[in-house]
Parts: structure tokens; C-alpha cells; sequence
């Protein structure tokens, strides 16, 4: 019986875990849940799982949340130090980090610390602080588990490989809601019409970076890190109909893939009993009336965030977290109204042109560049 903690139980991929898990109750066991700002959700869960422990961000959230539930089963956390106990729970086994954007950073650096099993779905944690979190995963000698479709698909292809005989790996992606559409097309395009994903059921934020491509960016510095690859060895194809999830490129020219139908219970299931396979997650492929699997390059001229991830990924140091910082406010601002979806990838070029990197060789260096990027972003939306 594995003892799991869920940072972000109350956004999709922490539903989409508790799904997993209470389809094998004999195997799994909930004993912490963090969460945002989803009380009636949260409570839900609480009253279904029965976590000792709970931790909520916000304080207001919290005192809510303490009125409602009583007594001093579970206990109740507030705040990032809150989250970060959940995260390094003596009870855990393995800790699912599914925390939406920067916010996630700290509570992963500190179940490593603790020697979790942690279970990322969080890239922005490796997108900020890469280098630094796999120096912490190899220090304490723990797992660090991709839980993003496109990583647990590399991680399954070269499973028994060496890094060596890998020539290239292959990131797939859907293309978003407006694959195939041209700049001036999206000259006026809603929130509504963005955060309609073609493939995938996600949060706010995820699908409006699929949306811009910048999803495919942050994933690109992740796999960077995760695989200890350079960044001309890893390649992004658009491919809609999002049923192969990546693939490997070895030096001998063969390829292998990893394929399933758009289910995220799959790598969850996957990141939770490695190195078994759990039986029936996902509903199989009916491969005789599956469409034909089509393949193409990415347009970086409509969709610019891509190779600008690559330039951040590229130039290194603290780059890729003024890249994430910058682009989480601009992402804020065109859901709010206050920009259009074209100005997005603008507004972060000026961002990171202005940014002068730093080594990222602390937690306290990578954090002062995610708050300065976070400022400069404002700054140039106000204007």
C-alpha cells in the first residue's frame, strides 16, 4: 500500500489521480490533499479520502475551510509552508506535485529533500530550477517521475537505453484550438475560443499555453533537464489527433513511440506504479477505425512562444524562469480582457530582452528573477 500526497488535488490532474487511485484502493491510500481556492471541490475530497493532512494557499480559503470542517481531524495547513509540510509528510511514499505554475516549485524541492517519490507534473518546477532540482534528486537518491503525457512518453521509450544511443526524442502536440489558423485569424480571438482544446480536458492556464505553443516551449526546456539533453536534440511535431505521445530517434535510425489514446490517467497510473503497469486505466485504441496519425512542423511565425522558449532554453542561467514568470502574468492578462491572444509572445520578447541573466545556482537567485520578470510583464502591460 503506497501512501500519496496530492499538490493541486482540486485541478485536473489531481482529479484525474484520485480517479486512478480509487480504482485501486488495495494499492494506493490518500494522506494529503493541497489545494487553491475550490472549497466545495475540496471538501468533496476530504470527505471522500480522509487525508490527515490538508493544506490550502489562501488565507481566507483556510479559515473557511477550518469553520466548515471542526474538530482537529485533519489537520489543517495554510499557506506555502503549509503545502511544503504536506509535501514532506513523514506518512508519504510518493508525492503528486500538480500545483499550476511557479507556486509549485517549493513544495517539489521540498519532497525531495525529504526523499519522496515525486510524480512532476508541475514543468514549471524544471522550467525555473531545473538544473538545481536534479542536482537535489540525485542527492538525496530519490525518483523524480514525469507525469506530462509527452515526458512519460520519452521516459517509456528509452526505459532500458542508454542516454547515448539516442540520436533525438520527439516531442508531439496537439497544435491547440487554432492549429493551422494564421496570425491575422487570431488577430481577435477570445479566451472562450482559446481555452477550447481540441484533445486534452485541462486547466485554464495549460490550455491557453497549448493554445500559443508555449506549453510545447516549457516542455522543451523540461525534457532539457529531465533528459539531460541539449536543445538540438529534442524536436516538436504537430500532431492532432494527440494519440502518439512522443517518441525516441536512436543513433542506429530506428524510432520508438509511445501510444495511447488522450488520457492523462495514463502517465499518472504509470508515475504512481512504476516500474509495474496497472491493469485497464485507460480505454483501449480501436485501431481499426482510428483516423490517419498525421505528423508536421510547428509554425513558429504564428505561434512564436516555441522558439522563444528554445532562445531562453538556449541562452540558460536564469532565462527559462524569467520566460515562465512573464509568460504566467501575460497568459493572466489576455484571460482578463486586458490584451489580445497575438500579444502574448510580444510582450514576453520584450520581457526576456531586457532580462539579464544570472547563474541559477540558487533557489533565492531563481526566485528573484521570476519576481523581477513578474514586474517588468506588469510594467508593460500598464503601458
Amino acid at each position: 500500500m503506497k501512501n500519496i500526497v496530492i499538490l493541486g488535488s482540486t485541478g485536473s490532474i489531481g482529479r484525474s489521480s484520485l480517479e486512478v487511485i480509487d480504482k485501486f484502493p488495495d494499492r494506493f491510500r490518500v494522506v494529503g490533499l493541497a489545494a487553491g481556492r475550490n472549497l466545495p471541490l475540496l471538501l468533496e475530497q476530504i470527505e471522500r479520502w480522509r487525508p490527515r493532512l490538508v493544506a490550502v494557499h489562501d488565507e481566507d480559503i483556510y479559515k473557511q475551510l477550518k469553520s466548515k470542517i471542526g474538530g482537529t481531524k485533519p489537520e489543517i495547513l495554510c499557506g506555502i509552508d503549509g503545502i511544503c509540510s504536506i509535501a514532506e509528510n513523514g506518512d508519504a511514499d510518493t508525492v503528486i506535485s500538480a500545483i499550476v505554475g511557479s507556486a509549485g516549485l517549493l513544495p517539489t524541492i521540498s519532497a525531495i529533500r525529504a526523499k519522496k517519490t515525486v510524480a512532476l507534473a508541475n514543468k514549471e518546477t524544471l522550467v525555473m530550477a531545473g538544473e538545481l532540482v536534479m542536482s537535489e534528486v540525485k542527492k538525496h537518491g530519490t525518483a523524480l517521475l514525469p507525469v506530462d503525457s509527452e515526458h512519460s512518453a520519452i521516459f517509456q521509450c528509452m526505459r532500458g537505453y542508454e542516454r547515448e544511443s539516442v540520436k533525438k526524442i520527439i516531442l508531439t502536440a496537439s497544435g491547440g484550438p487554432f492549429v493551422g489558423k494564421s496570425a491575422e485569424e487570431l488577430q481577435n480571438v477570445s479566451p472562450e475560443n482559446a481555452l477550447k482544446h481540441p484533445n486534452w480536458s485541462m486547466g485554464k492556464k495549460i490550455s491557453i499555453d497549448s493554445a500559443t505553443l508555449m506549453n510545447k516551449g516549457l516542455e522543451v526546456i523540461e525534457a532539457s533537464r529531465l533528459f539531460d539533453l541539449p536543445p538540438e536534440k529534442i524536436d516538436v511535431l504537430i500532431h492532432p489527433q494527440s494519440i502518439v505521445h512522443s517518441m525516441v530517434e536512436f543513433n542506429d535510425g530506428s524510432y520508438i513511440a509511445q501510444l495511447s489514446r488522450p488520457d492523462m490517467k495514463g502517465p499518472i497510473a504509470y508515475a504512481l506504479s512504476y516500474p509495474e503497469r496497472l491493469i485497464d486505466v485507460i480505454e483501449k485504441v480501436d485501431w481499426e477505425k482510428l483516423p490517419a496519425l498525421t505528423f508536421r512542423k510547428p509554425d513558429n511565425k504564428t505561434f512564436p512562444c516555441l522558439s522563444i522558449a528554445y532562445e531562453a532554453l538556449k541562452t540558460g542561467g536564469t532565462m527559462p524562469a524569467a520566460l515562465n514568470a512573464s509568460n504566467e502574468i501575460a497568459v493572466a492578462a489576455f484571460l482578463d480582457g486586458i490584451i489580445g491572444f497575438n500579444r502574448i509572445p510580444v510582450i514576453i520578447k520584450k520581457v526576456l530582452d531586457s532580462h539579464k541573466p544570472q547563474p541559477a545556482d540558487s533557489i533565492d537567485v531563481v526566485l528573484e528573477a521570476d519576481k523581477r520578470a513578474r514586474e517588468e510583464t506588469l510594467k508593460e502591460l500598464n503601458k
